[in-house]
């Protein structure tokens, strides 16, 4: 234990226990008390066996802690000199309020510290063997939250429909009717979507379709929160990319 406490925000990844990283395995292994989100794979609790554990997550639009009193128990927990560790599904720093969590520790006079995670909004696209940039396909990619603090559809998809790259977004499965609207305006019904949820995990789904047509796929697939939009020409490499991987397979 320290003499003073300090928070390290841990990436946990997109969900396979495995795409933590190991430095996110040592800190976890340190740590004296965990608060840990509903979307984290359990099973990497498995290395903070002697910790106390606190889930604090959300399910289901239900908050088991608002997030000042996830605020007010790292700053005590630290304060009574503790390791505390916040794991955070994904990369804390991509939607993930992990520099709002810092910044309050250190204004409470806690160290700090930032461990980065695999970010979904890569990993569970190139799990499906859907690359966000291909040359001839996409330059760049978004990486958008679809719904804003204030529960709206953010103001940068229909920015991000007036360019050529991949947009990948993330908690927009409550306005998809609204992001496939803006596609639309742009001229972009048959541009490819991928909806992917539960990415990286044995309950992992996904379904393939255009701006067009991938409400009706999302309804036929019953897909739902949490997953993946992902809209762009870099859709139609996925079943190429298969077919590669299968070749490779085959030959050895």
């Amino acid at each position: 234990m320290y003499s003073e406490g300090r928070l390290t925000v841990v990436g946990a990844g997109p969900g396979d226990v495995d795409l933590i990283t190991l430095k996110g395995i040592k800190v976890l292994q340190d740590a004296d008390v965990v608060l840990y989100d509903a979307l984290v794979n359990k099973e990497l609790l498995d290395f903070s066996k002697n910790a106390e554990l606190i889930f604090v997550g959300k399910r289901k639009g239900c908050y088991r802690y608002q997030q000042e009193q996830i605020n007010e128990l790292i700053v005590q927990r630290g304060q009574l000199g503790k390791h505390v560790v916040r794991l955070k599904g994904g990369d804390p720093f991509v939607f993930g309020r992990g520099a709002e969590e810092m910044e309050f520790a250190s204004k409470n006079g806690l160290e700090v510290a930032i461990v980065p995670g695999i970010s979904s909004s890569l990993a569970v696209p190139a799990y499906q063997n859907i690359p966000v940039t291909k040359r001839g396909s996409a330059e760049s990619f978004w990486v958008i939250t679809g719904t804003t603090k204030e529960h709206k559809l953010s103001k940068d998809v229909a920015l991000a429909a007036k360019s050529s790259a991949t947009v990948v977004i993330l908690m927009g499965m409550s306005k998809l009717e609204e992001i496939m609207t803006q596609f639309k305006s742009e001229g972009k019904s048959e541009t490819p979507v991928a909806i992917i949820q539960d990415g990286t995990t044995k309950r992992e789904k996904i379904g393939i379709g255009t701006v067009a047509s991938i409400e009706s796929k999302a309804r036929e697939r019953q897909l739902s929160n949490p997953a993946i939009i992902v809209i762009g020409e870099v859709v139609a490499n996925r079943q190429k990319m298969i077919e590669v991987a299968r070749k490779v397979v085959e030959k050895l």
